[in-house]
């Protein structure tokens, strides 16, 4: 099954899955999951609701209860279903990917995400082999109920809504799930972009990672001398930030400024930080002298949430713009990320700093971002690339638990497979810029052997 991948299950609506993938799924997942009610929430994609009512069906047939929110944004989902104790819930979405891609983010008691290892593996399992489906008769058939969260859900997101009313915020909602609650929460005075809800995606790409989504923002930040810009994808699980000078910051750094303000300035107490092995090598030196541990972990909401929840960490982030907290059943809010950092820059604007002076503070290398390559041999093409520079020089530091991480006195790279896409990825950092190219048209030359 082409849909079901690492973090969850996704693909092109119609040609990877199809109503009856969805139907199975939803009849397995009470068993899987052992509850008799499962939350139901969607995006705004124009395939959502379709696959909404054959995720029901299924659910009901295995004689199971569908709790329905309606149009909500993943957090949403895995909010309700800690706060109000559901056994198992499901969001229809395909976060960031393009219009045509749809999917299903599945999760358990308490928010823990189902990854294929998990739990998505056997539901795989169970379709490809056609596991007979026997629906239940008509009178143990489960029910629909549908409820409205959109309030309380606000309530708790407010706790973090500090005085900002000092700041000049450009916002783009991206057309997506961001636009259900930010003029709730943020009022009139955002200068916003793509603020209906459209899961055709008329503008751009619902991904701020992709330098062209995030053209339209830049340009009205520099336009309207904004403080900052802010950027969701499409069900709102992530957000990315543009500097008062249209600069798109690194979203691995904005772990580091977060840190501001969780970690007090003297604490006595181990405060654990979760990063995922793509995070530039600033994070730490600029957390660890604050009091922080700072733990590095694998790439993905399925592996993150389990490992802060593990290390018992206040909070954590990753390259791709998630951000999870441990106030926030240990799960990853965009909204709530947003809401600390603009706290942070409207502080830092009456002490008469900008949002790229916080961020100055925390960058010290020369980063490459992620560079991805397609190409089939993998693995082969990773061991390659960490054998040529071991051979180089001596390693400070390696890592091999989601690809490899090797770090050397003045540089450092990873090298590892995407879990969702066709493609290689390759990241490094280095001192200076003139060194970064150098490891860059390295690796390069090696990766492209491999195609």
């Amino acid at each position: 099954m082409g849909a079901f991948h690492a973090y969850d299950i996704r693909g092109i609506y119609g040609k990877d899955f199809d109503h009856d993938t969805v139907y199975r799924i939803g009849f397995f997942l009470p068993e899987l999951l052992n509850t008799r009610s499962i939350l139901v929430g969607r995006d705004d994609r124009t395939s959502s609701p379709e696959i909404r009512e054959w995720l029901i069906r299924g659910i009901n047939d295995a004689g199971a209860d569908a709790y329905d929110m309606g149009l909500s944004t993943t957090p949403m989902v895995y909010f309700t279903t800690a706060n109000r104790g559901f056994k198992a819930s499901v969001q229809i979405t395909a976060s960031h990917n393009p219009a045509e891609y749809n999917g299903l983010k599945v999760s358990r008691e308490n928010a823990l995400p189902v990854g294929y290892d998990t739990g998505l593996g056997q539901l795989e399992s169970w379709i490809l082999n056609n596991r007979p489906i026997q629906p239940v008769a008509e009178e143990n058939r489960g029910k629909i109920i549908f409820i409205n969260v959109l309030d309380e859900y606000l309530q708790f997101q407010r706790k973090y809504l500090g005085d900002i009313s000092n700041l000049k915020i450009a916002m783009d909602l991206s057309n997506g799930m961001a636009a259900l609650f930010a003029k709730k929460l943020f009022g009139d005075a955002p200068l916003y972009l793509y603020e209906e809800m459209d899961g055709s995606f008329p503008n751009h790409e619902p991904n701020p990672l992709v330098a062209e989504n995030t053209l339209a923002l830049r340009k009205k930040v520099q336009e309207d001398a904004c403080d900052i810009g802010v950027i969701y994808d499409g069900d709102a699980d992530r957000v990315m930030f543009i500097d008062e000078k249209g600069i798109f910051v690194s979203p691995d750094l904005i772990i580091a400024l977060l840190g501001d303000y969780f970690i007090p300035e003297k604490t006595h107490q181990p405060i654990r930080v979760l990063q995922d092995i793509r995070s530039s090598k600033a994070v730490g030196e600029y957390l660890e002298p604050r009091g922080a541990e700072v733990h590095t972990w694998k790439v993905g909401r399925a592996f993150a949430a389990l490992k802060l929840r593990e290390i018992d960490g206040l909070f954590g982030g990753e390259l791709a713009g998630h951000y999870y907290f441990k106030d926030f059943f240990y799960s990853d809010s965009g909204l709530m990320a947003s809401l600390i950092v603009l706290n942070q820059v409207a502080a830092a604007k009456r002490a008469g700093k900008t949002f790229s002076q916080l961020i100055g503070a925390i960058a010290r290398y020369e980063n490459s971002g992620e560079i991805n390559f397609k190409l089939e041999r993998k693995q082969e093409a990773m061991d390659a690339v960490r054998a040529h520079f071991l051979a180089q020089e001596t390693p400070t530091q390696q890592m091999d638990f989601d690809g490899y991480r090797v770090e050397f006195p003045h540089w450092w790279f990873n090298i590892r497979p995407s879990n969702t896409e066709p493609y290689l990825r390759f990241l490094c950092e280095a001192d200076s810029p003139e060194l970064l190219e150098q490891k860059i048209e390295e690796t390069r030359k090696l990766i492209l052997s491999f195609q």
